[in-house]
């Protein structure tokens, strides 16, 4: 006799497969971010004083009012001030180094028909500005 029937142990190999995915997806940060007490990441594998003259490279305060970029006073988007201590990007997004950094590069593949326009920003200036964006603070 089997102490074991089908159905059992097909749910038992399903959860187990669905537990050992949920612990590798979950068990460490990726390599380059660190979280402070307050839970801001910071990137450290890129240069924020880059990030801040790519900002103004690309005219991001024609539509954002971005702390520390002389100009920087649109109001077409959000404020990108206190940008670390913020849950999401766009609203929808977890506000990770990796998310903003893509988001960045290419804002209309996550949100199609955002009012973000694609400014073809390279990888590393999306780093760079990721980076410049979470050191920001209050707006003065």
């Amino acid at each position: 006799m089997n102490v074991y029937s089908y159905p059992a142990l097909i749910s038992l190999m399903g959860g187990l497969l669905l537990a050992g995915l949920l612990a590798t997806g979950c068990a460490t940060e990726p390599a380059g971010m660190t979280m402070t007490a307050d839970y801001v990441e910071t990137v450290d594998w890129a240069d924020p004083a880059l990030g801040q003259a790519a900002i103004r490279t690309y005219g991001c305060g024609a539509c954002h009012i971005i702390p520390g970029v002389a100009g920087a006073t649109g109001t077409a988007g959000p404020p990108l001030d206190n940008f670390g201590q913020r849950a999401y990007i766009a609203g929808s997004l977890p506000n990770t180094p990796h998310n903003l950094t893509l988001w960045l590069q290419n804002p209309q593949a996550i949100e199609p028909g955002t009012a973000m326009p694609n400014l073809a920003v390279s990888r590393a200036e999306a780093r760079d500005m990721a980076a410049y964006l979470y050191t920001v603070g209050e707006l003065d």
